[in-house]
């Protein structure tokens, strides 16, 4: 069937849920385990490219377990797709799954949230229980009540924030508690009620303490690779092989297990999540800082070492993967491809590959990238390059993925 299909027809366009932003990592796999729980699930997007092809029971990204529940969901008619705002009109829960972005100042704006706020006006129904998703900057909750209010709206406002990895959010929004906060208690338990059928447990919290819950979690997880990738630079600046330096450290020592390895710390929420946490306290977010320097430094520290050892500007460089993390599609806010630009002013050329990656059309096969390459620099540890040979060439691998340690 195709998208024109899928999308409800006047006469039956009720539904119980409408997931704007429906099309997109955090909402798809929501609005997915929704219907099939039974609810009758609308999906409001913009990107009609992704509609169609959810329309055909394809996820447009990587998701575990996703493209069989999708069609199952498709099949039984709960689960439908639609690009006009009009559609949601009756819908009795709106969950908007827009994020508050950062802008080129690093501060919080709030014009993509409005603009989509400000779309949805028309056709929230009184009495609707509106839900924020996505990470939002704190006061965010209570700033849209105001906003509704002022403009005639009479619903109810809820901020549940999404707490799964992505590729695995389908499973991990079954297994996880989930935070739930209202402005009001109606709100609250409106919310707390419709997460209860999916969730097998739900944290009630204030709007304010469910925002700030959600940005320490990604802050905390941000400065953690940032202590590690700053061990990674010292322990590499002194000749030493932070990998096994690590191994020491946690084994069988259960103080030490929480300690990730040294790698890129990326993606679309981890750092902008540490700037609107820094934005919020007025810039004095000390440990948020110096991880962004660390985490964001670490590529230039990867490329001076780099060329302490080697001519770069003679030198092909290929690189290893352009996602933000391992065995993932996604390559927003990748850190590789702040390394492709560095390295394009010092190297001779830079040739990239991804297994996963569909949105690149600069990326090249890997047996390519492999077969012109002098040097080739580990990315992103994809599971699909285990199997391949490097000792041929040399290699920089943070990751201590191929097991020849992690000096430069």
């Amino acid at each position: 069937m195709k998208n024109k299909r899928r999308t409800p027809a006047r006469a039956e366009r009720k539904v119980e849920i409408c997931v704007v932003g429906g099309a997109g990592h955090v909402g798809l796999p929501l609005a997915v385990v929704f219907a099939n729980k039974g609810k009758r699930t609308l999906i409001y997007d913009v990107n009609a490219a992704a509609l169609e092809r959810i329309a055909e029971g394809r996820m447009p990204f990587m998701e575990e377990g996703g493209e069989p529940l999708l069609r199952r969901a498709l099949s039984t008619g709960k689960l439908v797709l639609s690009a006009d705002p009009s559609d949601l009109e009756r819908a009795a829960t709106v969950i908007i799954t827009i994020g508050t972005p950062v802008d080129e100042f690093m501060n919080p704006d709030t014009k993509v949230m409005r603009e989509c706020i400000d779309r949805l006006l028309p056709y929230l129904a009184d009495g609707a229980l509106v839900i924020l998703r996505s990470t939002v900057y704190p006061g965010t909750t209570h700033w849209l009540e105001n906003y509704l209010r002022s403009r005639g709206k009479r619903v109810l406002v809820a901020f549940c924030p999404e707490r799964v990895v992505q590729g695995r959010a389908i499973e991990e929004v079954q297994k996880l508690p989930q935070i739930v906060s209202g402005t009001t208690p109606a709100a609250e338990e409106r919310a707390a009620r419709l997460f209860r059928t999916i969730a097998p447990e739900v944290v009630r919290l204030e709007p304010m303490e469910a925002e700030f819950a959600k940005l320490f979690n990604n802050a905390y997880r941000f400065i953690q690779f940032a202590t590690t990738n700053q061990f990674y630079m010292i322990a590499n600046s002194a000749g030493m092989d932070y990998a096994r330096i690590l191994r020491g450290m946690k084994k069988d020592y259960p103080r030490s297990r929480d300690i990730p390895g040294a790698g890129f710390a990326a993606g679309p929420c981890l750092l902008k999540d540490t700037m609107q946490l820094a934005a919020f306290s007025n810039n004095q977010f000390s440990l948020g800082h110096a991880a962004m320097t660390i985490n964001e430094g670490l590529v230039l520290y990867l490329v001076d070492q780099i060329a302490k050892r080697h001519a770069l500007d003679r030198l092909t460089v290929g690189l290893l993967g352009m996602a933000f993390k391992a065995n993932s599609d996604d390559n927003r806010a990748s850190l590789s491809y702040k390394l492709k630009r560095v390295l394009e002013f010092r190297a001779k050329k830079v040739l990239t590959t991804d297994p996963h990656v569909t949105t690149d059309p600069h990326l090249l096969p890997l047996a390519e990238v492999l077969r012109k390459s002098d040097l080739l620099v580990l990315c992103v540890p994809h599971d699909a390059y285990r199997k391949i040979k490097t000792a041929r060439r040399p290699l920089v691998d943070i990751w201590d993925f191929f097991g020849r340690g992690t000096a430069v």
